[in-house]
Formats: structure tokens, C-alpha cells, sequence
């Protein structure tokens, strides 16, 4: 009798604790963006020293969005594959601007001198803009690197369109059986509306204070 106490106590304090990180989860997940909002403009840092908006893109119809930094092995896998985004997209009206979130002093790696670095390697086609106090991740909801926000322009304003993953093979880019950012920047440019909106981004955790 003792025994089945003991067990059934052990069950309702794993199921307590189960029901907690589920909250914990859901607050997470409802902080920042959703699909249909509207994204506020920012003014950050180039890897050029230069400040830069979204509305300094006067002919975009939209922005690819992607949260990503130096250190993280899931955004170095993806370097290229952002890199062949903006090449295809930028031209047709839908820009990479990628944007590091991570704080240089817990990762000294992720500092804005080795984003410079970084992309003059890389040879970055797009600008790489350093989030300076970790002001603009938090607006977004961003939880991971890479994680992407493509936002549409209508009437002046940016519309968040699809939130989540690049695709779904960050191992191999040759093993991709669904291209979710390109197909939703597709839909858009075909005036369509994107059949799947939201992913699961998959990466590295960013590094708050």
C-alpha cells in the first residue's frame, strides 16, 4: 500500500511539473510575432558601419528576415543556403536581412568585429546587422538561429506572412524535400496566399543577458 503511494505521489508531481513546462512553453511561444501582424521598423548596425532600415528598401515588396549569428552550427550550415536566397529573391523585390541577436559577452564569437569577419568570409550578399542590446529579437519572438519572419509590404506597413525554418534538412542541403522559405516567397510573389505559414525552427538557442 505504502509502495503504491509512493509511486502515485512521484506520478501527480511529474504530471505537475509537466503541466508547468507546458505553460512555460505556451507563454514562450505566444511572446512576439504572429502570422498577420504587423512588424515595426528598426534602425541597426551594419557589418559596414552603416545604420540600415527596412524602409530604406524603397522598391521591396517584402524581407526575408532571418535571425542567425556566427557561432551556431545550425546557421553555418545554413550560410550558403541564405546567401542563395538573397541572390534569387533580392532582385524580385524580397531582400535578405539577416540580423545576429546574440549578446558578444556571453559569446565572444558572435561580437560585431567577428560578424565583419564573418561575412567578408562568407562573402555575404546581404547585410548582417547586429542587434545591439537585444532590442529587436524579443519585438520578433525569435528563439533560435536561424530562425526566419518574411514580412510582406502592403499599404506602408510589413505583414508578418510566415514565421519558422529555411527548410527541413539543416544536415544536408542536397537531402531537402520541402524549401519552406522559397515556396512561401513564391506564393507571394504569384499573389497567392502561403499555404504553410508556420514552421518549427531549428537551431541554436539565443544568447540573452
Amino acid at each position: 500500500m505504502k509502495t503504491n503511494r509512493f509511486f502515485l505521489s512521484i506520478l501527480i508531481i511529474l504530471t505537475f511539473i509537466g503541466q508547468i513546462n507546458a505553460q512555460k512553453m505556451e507563454t514562450t511561444e505566444n511572446k512576439g510575432y504572429k502570422i498577420g501582424d504587423i512588424a515595426t521598423d528598426f534602425k541597426l548596425k551594419n557589418v559596414d558601419n552603416k545604420m540600415l532600415s527596412l524602409s530604406d528598401y524603397k522598391d521591396a515588396k517584402g524581407y526575408i528576415v532571418i535571425f542567425t549569428c556566427n557561432h551556431c552550427p545550425f546557421a553555418k550550415a545554413y550560410e550558403d543556403r541564405i546567401i542563395a536566397l538573397n541572390n534569387k529573391y533580392s532582385a524580385k523585390g524580397y531582400p535578405v536581412i539577416a540580423i545576429n541577436p546574440n549578446n558578444p559577452k556571453l559569446i565572444p564569437s558572435d561580437s560585431f568585429e567577428a560578424m565583419q569577419v564573418r561575412a567578408k568570409e562568407k562573402g555575404f550578399t546581404f547585410p548582417y546587422l547586429f542587434d545591439d542590446g537585444q532590442k529587436i529579437y524579443p519585438q520578433y519572438g525569435a528563439t533560435k538561429t536561424p530562425h526566419v519572419f518574411i514580412l510582406q509590404k502592403e499599404k506602408g506597413k510589413n505583414i508578418v506572412r510566415y514565421i519558422g525554418a529555411i527548410d527541413d534538412n539543416y544536415a544536408n542541403a542536397n537531402d531537402v524535400s520541402h524549401k519552406y522559405v522559397e515556396t512561401a516567397v513564391d506564393e507571394l510573389l504569384a499573389g497567392k496566399a502561403i499555404a504553410q505559414t508556420t514552421t518549427l525552427a531549428i537551431g541554436c538557442g539565443i544568447k540573452a543577458e
